[in-house]
């Protein structure tokens, strides 16, 4: 394993508790920060996906990271913001796990 991969598969999980921990009650700037760290994370996961030729997870870590972007923000409200921050932590955490077992 790569040491970029490494840190990918660490960023997956500190990733993953930051869209935890947007189900508290935070500031305003921490969504903010979230939003600019997962878009970031997610296109770098989208081309790291590309590499490898696994499209199907190349487009949708593209898609999430228009999701994310802090630019054109995408109105959901907060309930099914929070909807969407648990599945990708979810999401995140299942690909961990995948990577996890596919090393042993």
């Amino acid at each position: 394993m790569t040491k970029n991969e490494m840190i990918m598969k660490h960023l997956n999980l500190i990733l993953a508790a930051f869209m935890l921990l947007c189900l508290a009650p935070m500031p305003y700037g921490y969504y903010q920060l979230v939003r600019f760290v997962a878009m970031v994370v997610f296109a770098v996961m989208a081309y790291g996906y590309y590499e490898k030729k696994e499209n199907g997870l190349a487009v949708m870590f593209g898609a999430l990271a228009i999701l994310f972007q802090p630019i054109f923000k995408i109105a959901l409200g907060k309930t099914m913001w929070n909807v969407v921050d648990v599945a990708v932590a979810v999401l995140l955490i299942v690909l961990w796990l995948r990577e996890r077992k596919r090393d042993d």
